[in-house]
């Protein structure tokens, strides 16, 4: 199934997951306006929904973060810790999007918290990303009255959820040091637009070839004003740094 992709440079073009082409090199598919019109609506669409999402955000006085990360680097395990945390100060919503199951959803159920599962299988394998409109769907729900934040966990992937604006008004993401010091570099995109990176597993660096202060640089080379938060979401080492600057995103004042 084809995927549609914006680049840094506003460039936008769509491919099929499954053909392993070169992204640099269009030579296979011909170009032209019919082409940039119709991506064009797309993410016009996409961007009218993500309007729509948050203005029923902002009527209903709920911040909303969108998390993200690829798959493993603990991401359900921060957010179930998190939840358990602000479960009796924080009213919190959960939009769990994953590509298939309700495995997720299941390990954040008992938690305090409203959780609305959003799984993006289609018949040809499922979406990599959320989009605004699945977020607008998710929404029914959850009861934003009753809500003071929001938190749309993305599907694991380290480059297309940060492409799409599903209404958001913070962007953070899970980074774990068993990815790699040299991620942000290569996969600049989602680095670049996030707001917050949660570096987890700090735990393991006696055990592994890492040192922390090299992935914050990697981090801060691509993107300088990200708060880096080296957390243990299995010690809880460094969560309290999390959890007070999630308590105070959900108290500010509405963008």
């Amino acid at each position: 199934m084809g995927r549609f992709h914006r680049h840094d440079d506003g460039t936008e073009h769509s491919h099929d997951h499954d053909t392993g082409h070169d992204h640099g090199d269009h030579g296979g598919y011909a170009t032209g306006s019919q082409r940039v019109d119709v991506l064009e609506s797309i993410f016009a669409e996409n961007d009218v929904r993500a309007d729509a999402n948050r203005r029923a955000f902002n009527d209903n006085g709920v911040r909303a973060v969108n998390l993200m990360s690829s798959p493993g680097s603990g991401k359900t395990t921060i957010l179930a810790a998190t939840l358990d945390e602000l479960r009796d100060d924080v009213a919190v919503g959960v939009i769990e999007g994953d590509i298939a199951t309700d495995l997720d959803a299941a390990k954040l159920a008992g938690r305090g918290a409203q959780v609305s599962l959003l799984n993006t299988s289609n018949g040809f394998g499922g979406e990599c990303h959320l989009d605004a409109p699945m977020v607008n769907r998710a929404l029914a729900g959850l009861d934003l009255a009753g809500l003071d934040l929001v938190i749309v966990e993305n599907v694991g992937n380290l480059v297309c959820p940060a492409e799409f604006d599903v209404g958001e008004h913070a962007k953070v993401m899970v980074y774990s040091i068993t990815e790699g010091e040299d991620k942000p570099l290569k996969y600049p995109v989602m680095f670049r637009a996030v707001d917050v990176v949660l570096l987890n597993k700090i735990d393991l660096e006696p055990h592994l070839d890492a040192d922390i202060a090299a992935y914050a640089d990697s981090v801060r080379q691509v993107n300088p004003v990200a708060l880096v938060l080296p957390v243990s979401a299995r010690t809880g080492e460094g969560m309290s740094a999390w959890y007070a600057w999630l308590r105070a995103f959900a108290g500010a004042e509405h963008a």
